[in-house]
């Protein structure tokens, strides 16, 4: 693995990266350090944790130990068949990971396909999430209603080619007012995914069932520019939630996190710093 300060990415940034053995990989982690509760970061299917530099400056800045991982065999973190079962899921890596760095609870944000692995953890291991952030996920749920919701939304000719995804992935917005920032998101995307790397499934599906008895305060954050998962679809697998509430960003597309990340920090940090409800 490539040392990360190396790379012309990082050289930018203090943050200490460092690459951590979990049962079947090397994860390849950023940890910004300071106290308070830990916020750690999911990244989408289409990136790595270079889309969440905006994000680690930020939430740093306002009193978060920020951690941030590429998920096994995607960016800097590699397989490891010898030393654990494959391709093993992102909710098992996580746990795994937080037992490493010694976190006991922690906030947790996933954009996109991250957010279908926050659901799962969140799901598996309540007693760990104090917050869980869900942005721009149309949260791969198993329910018929949401497959026919996501066939509906599909563009004909469109969906599923890979020549054309950066289009649906990032809005028509941030195309027009940042060209160079758009070919940054497309040389990510292209080198996001390792060679022949399976893609980790969820533990187990995500289901309406399922995510009802997630108790965390949950924040959906939503684009209202997103052809993958527009506002729409958000809300009707979200009103399972126990305990969710949204925001909207009206001009952004599917890359929330990237596109947008003044609004998108700023709202998240604003729910951090909310008190939590009481049950009562």
């Amino acid at each position: 693995m490539p040392d990360p300060t190396d790379l012309p990415c990082w050289a930018d940034t203090p943050f200490g990266a460092a690459s951590i053995a979990v049962p079947g990989a090397r994860l390849f982690v950023v940890d910004t350090g300071g106290g308070g509760t830990p916020l750690v970061l999911l990244h989408a299917n289409t990136s790595t944790v270079e889309s969440w530099k905006p994000q680690l400056t930020a939430f740093h800045a306002a009193g978060h130990r920020v951690i941030a991982f590429d998920r096994r065999g995607w960016g800097l973190s590699v397989a490891q068949p010898a030393t654990g079962e494959q391709p093993g899921t992102i909710a098992q890596d996580l746990e795994a990971l937080a037992g490493e760095l010694g976190l006991d609870r922690f906030h947790l944000l996933g954009v996109a396909g991250g957010g279908f692995a926050a659901l799962d953890y969140a799901a598996w291991q309540p007693s760990r999430v104090t917050r869980l952030i869900v942005a721009a996920s149309n949260g791969q749920f198993s329910e018929s209603e949401m497959q026919a919701f996501s066939a509906r939304i599909a563009v004909p000719g469109l969906t599923g080619r890979l020549e054309v995804r950066p289009y649906l992935e990032v809005g028509a917005a941030y195309r027009a007012e940042d060209p160079d920032g758009f070919q940054r998101f497309i040389a990510m995307e292209h080198a996001a995914r390792q060679p022949q790397a399976p893609a980790q499934p969820l533990r187990t599906p995500n289901t309406f069932a399922k995510v009802s008895t997630i108790a965390a305060p949950t924040l959906i954050v939503m684009a209202g520019a997103d052809l993958l998962a527009p506002p729409a679809l958000m809300r009707a697998w979200a009103r399972h939630l126990p305990d969710a509430r949204f925001a909207e960003i009206g001009d952004a597309g599917h890359s929330i996190n990237w596109e947008r990340p003044d609004a998108f920090n700023r709202i998240v940090l604003d729910f951090l710093a909310e008190p939590i409800r009481s049950s009562a």
